[in-house]
């Protein structure tokens, strides 16, 4: 078996700039809610529009500054990992399970009234493409090529010639 995966530079280029781009987006918005003494999620949970009983019971008085400050922390593992490309399959994976809660909460689903949202979507939104990159960065080792991961992993990803 060749433990040498191999990948042309622009694909893996690409799927760096991909893991980076979302780490980026992550980041931001985990850093931008803790400095804003002021936010909570309890507004968009409570607007739910699927799951409301779920996304209820995350808004109650006992559980939303456990979910606000579980938000937060992980919005930030997920972008620093993803930028650094330091233990970027479970900022991937996490930041895929964020993005599902996010879609759920409002799910652009025919029937169901829009929620806060970006425009007029019919199943498939933002939230639930950028889970779909994030799977890919998951399939992807890329942070074996550029990031902290690389100073630990045995497999070996070079550009191919071809």
């Amino acid at each position: 078996m060749n433990d040498k995966l191999n990948f042309n530079q622009i694909q893996l280029v690409s799927l760096v700039l991909l893991r980076i781009l979302i780490g980026w987006h992550f980041l931001y918005e985990g850093v931008i809610k803790l400095y804003n003494p002021s936010w909570t999620a309890k507004g968009y949970l409570l607007s739910a529009t699927y799951m409301e009983g779920f996304f209820g019971w995350l808004a109650s008085d006992s559980m939303i500054a456990v979910t606000d400050t579980l938000n937060i922390a992980a919005l930030i593992f997920v972008g620093v990992s993803l930028l650094l490309g330091f233990k970027s399959s479970w900022g991937s994976l996490i930041g895929i399970g964020l993005l599902l809660f996010y879609y759920l909460a409002h799910p652009p689903f025919p029937g169901y009234p829009l929620g806060p949202s970006e425009g007029s979507y019919w199943i498939i939104n933002k939230n639930l493409i950028e889970a779909a990159a994030l799977f890919v960065i998951f399939l992807f080792p890329t942070s074996s090529f550029v990031g902290i991961d690389r100073l630990f992993v045995k497999k070996e990803i070079t550009p191919s010639t071809t």
